[in-house]
Order: structure tokens, then C-alpha cells, then sequence
């Protein structure tokens, strides 16, 4: 049977576990990735919106063209909305259903956040765990706390199954091999600086059990992800996109899905 905890004694002392005593059901509540983004698309389209209704008494092509920009902002910001708040989690239920998890897992997500993919996984283990581990920045969710984490798991009912854990995504906390499942969503593009993003695809990898699979989310840099888990011999590596509900705003702000494996071996 797989074991339901991470390992090392170190590493035990380092997780935290979401609650102690009765789970009480309630509403959880995920916040919105990059708020100061939405609130930006959505003031962009207020106050092209409010140029246009003044326009419309003056030159016919100058009216039509902010309306045009209007209608661009707009839609950006309904997809960006969709996305946050309803398209990620239908995109991750597909996924995780795709996974095939039998419930006895240990599930990784890195840059967990409020707890979106991670409760997701969460909701499918039985005698598994499932691990967030995050620097909780509110700059990229709203209110991303660990307390919030830990409130979303009450609510969703799953805090006896979901440790949390503050720690840099480029040097893990964790020994090798420790989880059959390593997911991360809009995490690591976080990291400007490639070398970054790469340290934390090969800490990804390293913490990954043999036979393991690997989920990554994230904007454009699939390919360069790609590259680098070939490198370190992971098999079954592929990237393709997430469709319309993965839209940040447009078709040129999608998100695309890494696949890959640990050799069982």
C-alpha cells in the first residue's frame, strides 16, 4: 500500500496539516488569479465603453473604431473571468479524471495557492494525501493565504486528507520520489527568469515516484519544459492546449497542458 505521508522526519515536520478535529462544510471561496490584471481588462473596457457613448456624435470611422476597441476589451476581460472563476476547474476536473487516480496517491501541487487543483485532487483520495505547498503571494490570487487554503479544505470537506507546506518551487523541502502525482497550475510562469521556471520542472520531477506522472499548466513556455524533461528522461512528454476555457483573455493568452512520466524503472 502506498504510505500517506511524505517521508523523511524532517520533511513531516516541515508539512502542516489543514485542520484537527470536526470538518464543517461551508462555501470556499478561490479568489481570482493575477487581480491586478482583471481589474485592469475590466477598467480598460469602462473606460473605452464610456469614450464610445461620447463619440457617437462625432466622425463616423472614430466612433466605430472605439466601439471595436471596446468590444476587444470586453471580450478579453469575460475570458479572463470565465477562466478564473469556472473554466481552470473544469479544464483540471478533466484532467484529474484522465489521471485515473485510485485513491491511494500522493498528490503534489506546486504554487497550490487557495487550493483549486490541489482540493480537486484532494476530493478523489482516499487512503492517499495531497500536499500544496505555495509562498502564498496575494499578487497572484486574490487573498492567497495559507489560512485561506486551509478554510477552502473545511469547506470542501477534505482537511484530513491535505497537508500544506510554504516553500521556494525551485528547492522543494521534499525527498525524492514522494509523490506518484505532481501538479501545478499557473504557477511557474511566476518566475521571469528561465533558469528559475527550469529549476523548479526539475525539482518537479525529482520529487516524482517512479512510474509517476506529471501536470503542468502555464502560458507559452510548454515547449521549454518539454526540452528539459527529455533531458532528465521522462517519458510519454507532450504539450497541447487547453481550448477556450483556457483563455486568459484571448487565444493569445492560452494555457497548455505538459504531460509527462517517471520511467517506472
Amino acid at each position: 500500500m502506498i504510505p500517506r505521508r511524505w517521508g523523511e522526519p524532517y520533511c513531516e515536520a516541515a508539512v502542516r496539516p489543514t485542520s484537527v478535529g470536526r470538518v464543517i462544510r461551508g462555501f470556499p471561496r478561490y479568489g481570482v488569479d493575477a487581480p491586478l490584471v482583471l481589474l485592469g481588462l475590466w477598467a480598460a473596457t469602462l473606460f473605452t465603453a464610456a469614450w464610445t457613448v461620447l463619440a457617437f456624435t462625432w466622425h463616423g470611422w472614430v466612433r466605430w473604431l472605439l466601439l471595436a476597441v471596446t468590444l476587444y476589451w470586453l471580450f478579453a476581460a469575460v475570458s479572463f473571468t470565465h477562466t478564473t472563476l469556472r473554466g481552470k476547474f473544469r479544464v483540471w476536473d478533466a484532467e484529474l479524471d484522465r489521471l485515473g487516480l485510485d485513491g491511494r496517491e500522493r498528490v503534489v501541487d506546486l504554487g497550490c495557492g487557495r487550493g483549486a487543483v490541489l482540493l480537486l485532487a484532494a476530493r478523489r483520495l482516499t487512503e492517499g494525501r495531497a500536499l500544496g505547498v505555495d509562498l502564498w503571494r496575494a499578487i497572484d490570487q486574490s487573498g492567497n493565504s495559507e489560512a485561506a487554503t486551509r478554510a477552502n479544505a473545511e469547506a470542501e470537506g477534505v482537511s484530513d486528507r491535505v497537508d500544506l507546506l510554504t516553500g521556494d518551487l525551485r528547492a522543494l523541502p521534499l525527498p525524492d520520489a514522494c509523490a506518484e502525482v505532481v501538479v501545478s497550475n499557473l504557477a511557474l510562469h511566476n518566475m521571469p527568469a528561465l533558469e528559475d521556471r527550469g529549476a523548479a520542472v526539475v525539482e518537479a520531477y525529482r520529487v516524482l515516484a517512479p512510474g509517476g506522472r506529471l501536470r503542468i499548466a502555464d502560458f507559452r513556455n510548454g515547449l521549454q519544459y518539454e526540452e528539459i524533461l527529455d533531458r532528465l528522461g521522462a517519458v510519454d512528454v507532450d504539450v497541447r492546449g487547453l481550448g477556450w476555457r483556457g483563455w486568459y483573455g484571448g487565444p493569445w493568452l492560452a494555457t497548455s497542458m505538459l504531460s509527462a512520466a517517471k520511467p517506472a524503472g
